[in-house]
């Protein structure tokens, strides 16, 4: 595992799940939580669920808070 990148275990469907995302896209990901108002696990327990089984976990967490953050407005 990169340097760069944070890894965090999560429950997800009844079983431990190690993601190693950078410490970007974990900010990104608790903002959208927050929003929300929902716990982080919570949250990628969603992401999870309507993910396509070709697709990795820490890229489809990437890609949803990339297109939040662009849905977001600028920060001031």
């Amino acid at each position: 595992m990169s340097a760069h990148l944070k890894k965090r275990t999560l429950m997800l469907a009844g079983h431990d799940t190690s993601v190693a995302l950078e410490p970007e896209f974990w900010a990104t990901l608790a903002e959208m939580a927050l929003q929300q108002a929902l716990p982080l696990p919570q949250l990628v327990t969603q992401i999870d669920a309507a993910r396509g089984p070709e697709q990795s976990l820490a890229s489809t967490l990437r890609v949803h808070a990339l297109r939040w953050a662009r849905q977001a407005p600028p920060a001031d």
